[in-house]
């Protein structure tokens, strides 16, 4: 799925429990930092007519970043920074799980190669999940779930107060919120 889904994903799941700012970052990046194992895209295009190219992306997307391991050192790490350990990590885990369950479902390349997950990477390399339904990466399903998944974190930044914004800027979200307010409460 495409990484905005992911992030929409992990930030409803980040909204579920009353959590801090720091925890709600927290959980919303877990949705999306599996797909850090995509940089690699970078350096296969900078190489891709040299006589010897890097293939990062091509031989390692969705392996390092989509497995069990790499979702626990997550869920660890958000339970060593959180002040609320466990309902923190256990939603980690959650938003983490949600990414890999979005790119099983709706992953699927232009060509038609359809991404497995190296759930069990790097212990057991030759079990991969994969679904022989998943739809492609800019088939409507995506697109009707990301749209779904906004309009829902819209609502919720009307209803708390807040938006996903202020990961980023304290007063670029109390301008969207309040924006959002103004237009759309009673």
């Amino acid at each position: 799925m495409n990484p905005a889904t992911h992030f929409l994903t992990g930030w409803l799941i980040a909204n579920l429990d009353g959590l801090s700012k720091k925890e709600r970052a927290l959980v919303t990046l877990a949705g999306v930092v599996p797909d850090l194992d995509g940089l690699g895209i970078v350096a296969e295009l900078a190489t891709r007519d040299s006589a010897h190219p890097l293939l990062w992306w091509s031989m390692y997307h969705h392996v390092f970043g989509h497995n069990l391991p790499f979702g626990l050192v997550l869920a660890g790490a958000a339970w060593a920074l959180a002040t609320r350990r466990w309902i923190t990590a256990g939603l980690v885990l959650l938003s983490f799980h949600l990414h890999l369950l979005g790119d099983l479902l709706g992953a699927r390349g232009p060509d038609g190669y359809q991404w497995p997950i190296p759930y069990f990477y790097p212990f057991f390399r030759s079990v991969e999940l994969k679904w022989s339904g998943q739809w492609a990466l800019d088939a409507w399903p995506n697109t009707v779930l990301t749209l779904a998944l906004l309009a829902a974190t819209l609502f919720l930044a009307v209803q708390r107060g807040f938006s996903p914004l202020e990961m980023i800027s304290g007063k670029a979200d109390r301008a969207l919120v309040d924006t959002l307010k103004r237009r759309f409460s009673k």
